[in-house]
């Protein structure tokens, strides 16, 4: 089948080279191990994408038009940069890396990334980094779209087929609640119930997964707040307009008001989330195991012992993986 409409493809291009120094369609198909009809189908989508003539059928043998002879030049450059990539790709030679494209949830901007980039920058000194910063699906849709490189994110469910998945941190959903008016020694639960819940956001894969593990414990709280941010949640925590569920990191990135709010179990059957590093497998060789080797011991130590140490409840829940 042709290529659709103004697409240029590689292999489209690698056609077109051996039909040029070949004047022959069969002969080039020969030479690449293709079918005649797959050939000419590549060659009629390169026309069809350039919108030029590129090739004089009708002569014997083949020849170029003027047009083909001046996107040959072009042709042979393209061809040559992407023997160059897979001679370096097969080294294993990541140093010449140009540009990566990053990124990251929310959680972990304003230390985890930092730390993480200033440590690549040294490895990747002629890379230019190219940041995104956003809920986790958002993310994940635009690794899919091949808009991002390297993604870390929660898990939303099983990974496509096509995703390498390097696990990073396991984090329990706990309570913040207005700072004294909780008695973590009485019945927390009944004394939720007696205040408003504010939730987050059900647009987000967050929230659903929050709301659905109310829904299965049969829990039905009265709330009229949903909130996309954390630091709106929190400063309506810590203003007393009720309580919330959340994550550590969540908690941790809200640090303005994490001194007026109290953090408690979730006092209902545990509920927990994965943060891992996605990449397309094998797109980038070992980089993506590498970072994430990287990002593990700065979590020990920007997430898990800062949280550990304010809540000692919480050790074993959440953890590096």
């Amino acid at each position: 089948m042709a290529e659709a409409q103004g697409r240029i493809t590689l292999w489209g291009v690698e056609v077109f080279l051996a039909a040029a120094e070949e004047r022959s369609v069969s002969a080039a198909a020969r030479r690449l191990g293709a079918s005649v009809s797959g050939v000419s189908q590549q060659l009629q989508a390169l026309e069809l994408a350039l919108g030029v003539t590129l090739m004089d059928r009708s002569a014997r043998p083949m020849r170029l038009t003027p047009a083909g002879e001046m996107f040959r030049r072009r042709a042979q450059l393209i061809a040559n940069e992407a023997e160059q990539a897979r001679a370096e790709l097969a080294a294993g030679d990541l140093a010449g890396l140009t540009l990566l494209r990053l990124g990251m949830v929310e959680d972990f901007d304003s230390d985890v990334t930092p730390r993480l980039l200033t440590a690549m920058a040294a490895d990747l000194a002629h890379c230019q980094f190219l940041l995104e910063t956003g809920a986790s699906h958002r993310l994940l849709e635009q690794l899919d779209t091949r808009a991002l490189d390297m993604v870390v994110a929660a898990d939303m469910g099983a990974p496509a087929d096509w995703m390498e998945v390097h696990p990073l941190l396991s984090e329990p959903f706990i309570v913040a609640a207005p700072r004294g008016l909780v008695d973590p020694g009485g019945d927390v639960l009944a004394q939720l119930r007696a205040l408003p819940l504010i939730l987050y956001t059900q647009r987000h894969h967050m929230g659903r997964q929050i709301a659905a593990h109310l829904a299965r414990q049969e829990l039905k709280l009265a709330h009229r707040f949903e909130l996309d941010s954390y630091h709106a949640i929190m400063a309506m925590v810590a203003e007393g307009a009720g309580w919330t569920i959340l994550t550590p990191l969540g908690f941790l990135h809200a640090q303005r008001f994490r001194d007026r709010a109290d953090v408690l179990p979730l006092p209902v059957a545990p509920l927990a989330r994965t943060i891992s590093l996605s990449a397309r497998r094998g797109g980038l060789m070992g980089m993506p195991e590498q970072v994430a080797g990287r990002l593990r011991p700065l979590l020990q130590e920007l997430v898990v012992a800062p949280a550990t140490a304010r809540m000692p409840w919480i050790e074993g829940a959440l953890r590096v993986l």
